[in-house]
């Protein structure tokens, strides 16, 4: 069974594109928030989560399961998915 994979991104970075079309070609569900696209206590909000599990605050913020990758490693995204 997948694990629950849950992605923070912009709408105009390309690692974030990169890491949306990985899953969509290994046919894996996912959800994603674009952080660039929130306003106000929304976005505050959604920052200070991404901080507490990634003090970098790099995008995209991947949670696979209970594994978090910062940014787009294919690698560490395929092994983290079991593919």
């Amino acid at each position: 069974m997948q694990p629950k994979v849950k992605m923070y991104t912009l709408s105009t970075c390309v690692h974030c594109k990169n890491a949306k079309k990985l899953l969509d070609d290994c046919k894996v569900s996912y959800e994603f928030e674009d952080v660039d696209l929130l306003t106000g206590k929304e976005r505050e909000e959604v920052l200070e989560a991404i901080r507490k599990i990634n003090a970098n605050c790099n995008f995209p913020t991947i949670l696979i399961g209970d594994r978090m990758i910062p940014g787009f490693r294919e690698q560490e995204i395929r092994e983290a998915l079991g593919l």
